[in-house]
């Protein structure tokens, strides 16, 4: 039952490649985010108890019509979401290829091509980055983060020397890391999983730009030394979730340069913005990272998840990650490196096909060329939305929009931004979302993440918001 006979597999194959070529023809027709069902989803997954074998044909009809049905349709090109894409076709194949040939990225002599894909395309991206490739390190992840983690483990690591072996209860002072109000949470996630606890995480102000405040940084600097604190890593954002916001980089890395921390930036999303060369200054300093996280399952629209992490140390990781075992194979020579003994995860699958293959097939011209269109549609989204009296609120130049409605000049509410986004995405017509820029600045927001949306798409949206708006 687990190999399927030769008829039943290419009767599987040719449903599967149908189902997935009707769906990306047919997805601009499904409602963006039909309306789901917990009862309905509850009642259909019941009768499955596995006690009796069910055809594949059967099963794998039932998983297309759910997934069809209960689901944000995130490659639909009205999804203006958080940063996930329709997923590229080499990706698709890419993915396909690996859970078939199912390579094992524990042991480098067990899959070493895999192994030198993802070397190879660490270098170009650290290169991308303004980093030595001849140097920089890296590692593939599960995405953002993954890496993020990673960054605040290598941190740990270099700044207090005896961490590896003896954890925090080795230190004699408690380590502090700086994050802003807009920083992505999974460093609050990586603070309680690392044993430092949220009470060491130091949320610094932001500006009237959204973004961190330099000054304000160094001077929570001062106080946490002045208590007996010690601080060792900070975090700048390119393209914050919320407002699309990338932070001052070249001049917080000076401040922490200046008190010798950590300083990382956290380019899951923006951080395609290097690789288009009008937009390469919106990213200045990046090169003086010592770490930076990126997800090419963002702007680079492979399937989830592709996350890297990268550093100009390039013996950190071997440092945070070292382990010896008896159980696996040996290292295949002094010039290749193990990933299990470069990484946080051990077994774990083929994660840089997906970006080789599709970086292959599309160039980085085809890259620069579709996040240009994403620009474009996101500057035709604000000039859309303010000739129907909304107020754009953040000044990104990246294609995320948050804005509030102009004409409310009375209640300025959070239930009446969260009213339309709710009667927005019921009609189907489009997906966006609410969230707030600061304690006092709710706003809808829409990002244009998706290589397939349009001028029509565009026009859409903002005519679902004015009939939201109304309530009609």
């Amino acid at each position: 039952m687990f190999l399927l006979d030769e008829i039943e597999r290419n009767d599987l194959w040719r449903q599967l490649t149908t189902t997935i070529e009707n769906y990306f023809n047919q997805v601009a027709e499904l409602p963006v985010a039909p309306e789901i069902d917990l009862a309905a989803i509850r009642s259909r997954l019941e009768p499955f108890d596995f006690a009796k074998p069910v055809s594949s044909l059967a099963t794998l009809s039932f998983a297309v019509d759910n997934l069809r049905e209960f689901q944000v349709h995130t490659p639909h090109p009205r999804y203006f979401g958080l940063f996930n894409p329709a997923p590229t076709t080499m990706g698709i194949v890419a993915d396909a290829l690996v859970a078939s040939f199912n390579p094992q990225l524990a042991a480098w002599s067990h899959s070493p091509f895999a192994a030198e894909v993802e070397r190879h395309l660490i270098r170009v991206f650290a290169s991308r980055f303004g980093y030595d490739a001849k140097t920089a390190d890296g590692t593939f992840c599960s995405g953002g983060a993954e890496a993020n983690h990673t960054a605040l483990i290598c941190a740990l690591t270099q700044k207090f020397p005896q961490f590896a072996e003896n954890g925090l209860r080795g230190l004699s002072k408690q380590p502090v890391l700086y994050v802003s109000s807009q920083s992505h949470h999974s460093f609050v996630k990586a603070a309680r999983f690392c044993g430092l606890g949220t009470d060491s995480v130091r949320e610094i102000e932001i500006d009237a730009n959204f973004c961190m405040s330099a000054d304000d940084l160094a001077k929570q600097i001062e106080i946490d030394q002045a208590n007996n604190f010690a601080p060792f890593f900070a975090v700048a954002t390119a393209g914050t979730t919320n407002g699309g916001t990338v932070d001052e980089i070249a001049k917080l890395a000076d401040k922490a340069a200046g008190e010798n921390l950590w300083f990382h930036v956290d380019a899951a999303w923006g951080g395609a913005a290097a690789f288009v060369p009008e937009l390469r200054e919106i990213l200045g300093g990046i090169e003086q990272a010592d770490s930076i996280t990126f997800d090419a399952h963002k702007w680079l629209s492979v399937p989830m998840g592709a996350g890297l992490y990268l550093t100009r140390h390039n013996d950190i990781l071997n440092q945070a990650c070292r382990i010896t075992t008896d159980y696996m194979p040996r290292y295949a020579g002094s010039n290749v490196i193990d990933p299990y003994v470069h990484s946080m995860q051990w077994s774990r699958r083929f994660i840089g096909l997906k970006v080789f293959l599709s970086l292959a097939v599309a160039g980085w011209e085809g890259y620069e060329k579709a996040i240009r269109h994403q620009m474009a549609m996101g500057d035709l989204l604000r000039r859309e939305l303010e000739a129907s009296e909304w107020k754009i609120i953040n000044p990104t130049k990246l294609p995320v929009v948050c804005f509030t409605d102009a004409q409310d000049t009375v209640t300025e509410s959070v239930a009446h931004l969260d009213a339309i986004a709710n009667r927005a995405v019921s009609s189907g017509k489009a997906w966006l979302s609410t969230t707030r820029l600061d304690a006092n600045t709710p706003v809808l927001r829409a990002c244009v993440t998706n290589y397939r949306t349009e001028v029509a798409d565009v026009l859409a949206l903002v005519q679902a918001l004015n009939e939201a708006r109304t309530g009609e």
